[in-house]
């Protein structure tokens, strides 16, 4: 039979493994609190999903349309998040931002990528991508548009490319389109000679005697 201190060593014993059990499992409780709330959890999120989150966090500064040079000092800024839910997010997001320029000529549109910029973000800082260098200015002689683009994931396909708008002299970019769901945020920069489109645009060639005379837009 146990003497009695031995069982009130026993019972001090059992109590300070019940304690050390019940503060396991709070640290435990407040570890899992502490990473939900620490970061946005991310890793499932669909093409659509990340380009929602990349669309509130694109901006396009210090583009002086219509003015020369139009781009210098122009920025494609993915900034912190400030608004919103504004944790990180648990798993950093590839995004690309990307140039093309879309020239006119007497074949159609001709569309070149100029720069592609591959940058790493999880929402907590904020990252600035300039505008090329040699993007075209109102001294050029051709009808030419700047188009811009952030998107997630890995560069575009040949199916994911934009498609070019039909009238190069039209403002607005509603005209183009995106072979995916990835885009985030995108702009089209109005050319800087828009008088030139129409110089520049295809025009009919003379139709043979005696044939009918199609438009030069009929499809």
């Amino acid at each position: 039979m146990h003497s009695t201190p031995t069982r009130l060593r026993h019972g001090a014993l059992t109590a300070g493994a019940a304690v050390l059990a019940l503060l396991a499992a709070g640290c435990s409780k407040a570890s899992a609190g502490a990473q939900a709330g620490g970061c946005r959890a991310d890793e499932n999120w669909s093409p659509t999903e990340q380009a929602a989150w990349l669309r509130t966090a694109v901006d396009f500064r210090g583009t002086a349309d219509g003015t020369d040079p139009p781009y210098e000092g122009a920025s494609v800024v993915v900034r912190a998040q400030l608004t919103g839910d504004v944790r990180p997010l648990c798993q950093p997001l590839a995004v690309q931002v990307e140039f093309w320029t879309l020239t006119a000529t007497a074949a159609g549109t001709e569309m070149s990528s100029v720069m592609r910029h591959q940058l790493s973000t999880n929402g907590s800082t904020t990252h600035t991508v300039g505008f090329p260098a040699d993007l075209p200015t109102s001294q050029d002689i051709t009808c030419t548009r700047v188009l811009v683009a952030a998107y997630s994931g890995p560069p575009l396909t040949d199916g994911e490319l934009p498609s070019a708008p039909g009238d190069l002299a039209a403002t607005g970019d509603t005209e183009v389109r995106f072979g995916t769901e990835r885009i985030g945020a995108y702009r089209l920069f109005p050319a800087q000679d828009p008088a030139r489109c129409d110089a520049d645009r295809a025009t009919p060639s003379p139709s043979p005697t005696g044939s009918t005379a199609w438009d030069v837009h009929h499809p």
